[in-house]
């Protein structure tokens, strides 16, 4: 079973993030230009929420104009739930699930930002498992030994 920590050897540690004080604009803009679907809101070195793409659709359905100069803290989620590095892609899949979250940020013993995965990072792994057990089954199935 693989862990966060092998899930961000593979996809990288890169978070986005902006100050509580950024503006939906500006948020909007930096998630476009990186093509992520959710930045972290910090104060200082705390997470201070999470903003997605979901938070600005619930936004904008309830509004008649879309006032995007308003600060990202006033939309962000504040209820950020997140895993360690030690935590399995199914644990984070669950949590996921039951939560009807798409990212998480990955915080470390020290409680040190390390990482964030999405919905589309575990479903990526959890199927590269598959297949590999699917592999290493059919090549012992065909006397060609068992490799996953």
């Amino acid at each position: 079973m693989a862990t966060v920590k092998n899930l961000l050897k593979i996809k990288g540690t890169d978070v986005w993030s902006v100050p509580v004080t950024a503006t939906v604009r500006e948020t909007l803009k930096l998630m476009a230009e990186k093509n992520i679907g959710a930045v972290l809101v910090m104060e200082g070195e705390k997470i201070a929420g999470i903003f997605s793409e979901r938070d600005y659709a619930r936004f904008a359905a309830q509004r008649e104009s879309l006032l995007l100069d308003e600060p990202v803290s006033d939309l962000m989620t504040r209820a950020v739930y997140y895993v360690s590095p030690t935590q399995t892609v199914e644990e984070c899949m669950a949590l996921m699930t039951s939560k009807h979250i798409r990212h998480l940020p990955v915080l470390d013993e020290n409680h040190k930002l390390v990482g964030l995965i999405s919905i589309g990072d575990v479903v990526k792994q959890v199927l590269e498992e598959k297949e590999t057990t699917i592999q290493g089954l059919e090549n012992y199935i065909l006397g060609r030994g068992y490799s996953g």
